[in-house]
């Protein structure tokens, strides 16, 4: 026992060895030791043994009833804050997931969810422009076109309107650019591309290319379709001196756009920046068609790249119905009209469809704001109010959009708001009030009338409609001239000293001489009416009124004209007949003045409007252009050396301003010619669906 202690404790100490040998070291007693205490025999060799634990009628194959619970005795050797991260996590994952599915659910119904009613109405192949040239492309490059060969279709009702197809040549965009067609038809999960026809309305009917069919209930002999199809862009033309500084400006404004705010809504030049207000590159949008017409060809692909790319719809922001639609889906369906690509008008559909639960009011009408990712619309945060210019200037896009699509949702919901409207009560003289509640459908803040903001486009509509349907629609005329009438009656003065023929506001009887720049849309329109067989008067009154807006920009210090003004209407000395308040003094780049020179030049071929467009151009290049890019709204027009840039190029200085003035510089009648387009109120040019029958 001793000797196994000693083994397993280690070698014995001095203690220990005292015990076995004696003091004196004698022998006899060290051999009586061995012999009491004989040497171990050695430990046996060390065995390790395995323990197998056998189960009858149980045997370990690899199953997974074996692997769960292997992974669950590692679960619950895991902590609790381990197994609740993996539990997040993995909640997080599938909530993505979730979402994700129904981000693309919504997509493929979008494409998808058309019946097969609306799939045999859309046209086969859309009326467009010739690709857009060079602006510095010679003439003689661009000869040789061959003619399209007429193929056999049905026609019925009016007079057809046939939208020339560009030439064969090397500038077709539908034959130049395979490449990029292949790639539309991917971008949208393009459906079959069968032949559809377009829907009439009221008698008004479009007729679509050579090769594709009106629907007829009575069979009718077929007929070639017209040779003399009106001439929208002349492929020869170059552009001139005017022109070309038209083209300037835009490239250096798109440049600044380019590089500081590429895919955003808006160019903050001064500060090289961006702004936002939908998120969905409204600029570019609105400058699509605006590039097309001055043969941009290289930033259109450009921005048609992006819209392909880029653009979607599905995002949780509050839109403005009435911006986003003159804007975005009038910009989108021009651009599909002049280029004749189908990418455009899938997406203005997508908005569009996007835009409807604005219109889920108990009276039908439409909220001013709708998100465009949730489908939720709502009013203003102050008041329950719409305006009524917002509400009655949407019918051109969303009639435009049912035709293109066979939907009639989109054309019915904006006419019964335009229905309403007429039915009112609470006018005066056919002038209507700013405000229109949308629970109650009655106008709100009776007794104040003007013809500035809030209002403006009302009136404009009321014409254009009827010009867009093919003049079927007595009610919008009947409308219209009354609210002339109304304007002559109420609103009209003459200032001092020069007699300004001008449009003030009323407020509950009491005449204000204050009118907006942007009443100065009104020449443009009564000249419009007057070219459309309207009364002569119209004309007389656009030309006194045309002098006006031109002297709102004259008589100021830096030649631009200021966000409001107010008239002198007694004879005062030193006084001019402009005056401004110092919070009115402001200018935003709009378009209003040179919009209407454009009207009245193409329609009387009086060059003073172009010269009058060319002194605005120059105070636009002055005041209002930045050297790193872009043009600047300014705070005071009246002081050249300090006009106080605003920091702010509105998307409308490319999608209207500078397109009016090109136009305004063309001497070629046929360029977007009045007979064959409509503009709508942020210029962007539909197609008249019945022009007048010729004499």
């Amino acid at each position: 026992m001793a000797a196994r202690r000693c083994r397993t404790s280690g070698a014995p100490g001095p203690s220990q060895s005292g015990l076995l040998t004696p003091l004196g070291g004698g022998a006899p007693r060290a051999a009586s030791a061995a012999v009491m205490y004989p040497p171990l025999p050695p430990p046996p060799p060390h065995r390790d043994f395995i323990s197998v634990t056998l189960s009858l009628g149980q045997s370990y194959d690899g199953s997974k009833s074996w692997r769960r619970r292997s992974c669950w005795r590692k679960w619950k050797q895991l902590s609790r804050l381990q197994r609740n991260v993996i539990l997040f996590s993995l909640t997080f994952l599938m909530l993505c997931g979730f979402l994700s599915y129904i981000s693309v659910a919504d997509q493929w119904r979008a494409v998808d969810g058309r019946s097969a009613e609306e799939q045999k109405t859309r046209p086969a192949d859309p009326p467009v422009l010739p690709a857009p040239q060079k602006a510095d492309a010679h003439p003689e490059n661009m000869q040789g076109a061959l003619p399209q060969k007429p193929q056999r279709h049905v026609r019925r009702g009016p007079p057809n309107l046939h939208l020339r197809a560009p030439g064969k040549d090397s500038e077709d965009p539908r034959q130049g650019d395979t490449k990029r067609r292949d790639e539309a038809v991917g971008d949208a999960h393009q459906e079959e591309s069968t032949q559809r026809t377009v829907v009439s309305w009221r008698g008004a009917v479009i007729e679509p290319q050579p090769g594709t069919e009106l629907p007829s209930r009575k069979a009718e002999a077929p007929a070639r379709p017209s040779s003399q199809a009106p001439r929208i862009q002349n492929p020869a033309a170059s552009p001139n001196e005017r022109q070309r500084a038209v083209i300037d400006a835009f490239r250096h404004a798109w440049a600044g756009y380019r590089k500081f705010a590429w895919g955003h809504d808006e160019l903050k030049p001064v500060s090289r920046s961006f702004s936002e207000w939908f998120g969905l590159g409204l600029t570019l949008i609105d400058a699509l068609d605006t590039m097309w017409i001055l043969g941009l060809k290289k930033e259109f692909e450009e921005a048609r790249k992006w819209v392909s790319k880029k653009l979607r719809f599905q995002k949780d922001v509050d839109v403005n119905l009435f911006e986003s639609t003159i804007r975005i889906l009038g910009g989108l369906l021009s651009a599909y009209h002049l280029s004749g690509d189908e990418l455009f008008l899938r997406k203005a559909e997508d908005f569009g469809n996007r835009l409807m639960p604005a219109f889920q009011t108990p009276s039908k009408i439409p909220y001013s704001d709708v998100n465009i990712g949730t489908g939720a619309a709502h009013p203003p945060r102050w008041t329950s109010d719409s305006t009524v210019a917002e509400v009655t200037s949407i019918q051109l896009e969303f009639r435009e959009l049912s035709r293109l699509t066979g939907s009639k949702k989109f054309q019915e919901a904006a006419e019964e708001v335009t229905r309403h409207v007429h039915s009112l009560s609470g006018k005066k003289d056919g002038l209507v009030p700013m405000f229109i509640n949308t629970h109650s459908g009655l106008f709100t803040h009776m007794g104040v009338f003007t013809l500035g903001a809030r209002a403006d486009s009302y009136y404009e509509y009321l014409l254009k409609q009827w010009i867009q349907g093919g003049k079927q629609e007595t009610q919008l005329l009947e409308d219209y001239l009354e609210a002339i009438e109304g304007i002559r009656r109420h609103l009209l003065r003459r200032s001092e000293p020069r007699k300004l023929t001008f449009v003030g506001e009323l407020a509950h009887g009491r005449f204000s001489a204050k009118m907006d720049h942007l009443v100065c849309f009104l020449p443009g329109t009564l000249a419009l009416g007057a070219h459309h067989g309207l009364p002569a008067d119209h004309m007389e009154l656009a030309r006194a009124l045309m002098d006006t807006c031109y002297q709102m920009n004259r008589q100021m210090e830096t030649g631009l004209s200021p966000e409001i003004v107010h008239f002198n209407l007694y004879p005062q000395n030193d006084h001019k007949d402009v005056q401004v308040k110092p919070a009115d003094r402001h200018n935003l780049l709009r378009p209003e003045t040179v919009e209407s020179l454009f009207y009245l030049y193409r329609l009387t071929g009086d060059r003073k409007y172009q010269d009058w467009g060319w002194e605005i151009l120059q105070s636009f290049n002055t005041y209002t252009r930045v050297p790193s890019g872009g043009y600047s709204s300014i705070s005071n027009v009246q002081d050249p050396l300090n006009p106080q840039p605003r920091d702010k190029m509105e998307s409308f200085f490319l999608g209207e301003t500078l397109k009016y003035l090109y136009l305004l510089f063309s001497d070629d009648p046929d360029l977007l010619s009045l007979d064959t387009y409509v503009f709508n109120t942020e210029a962007h040019p539909l197609p008249i669906w019945a022009p007048p029958r010729e004499v």
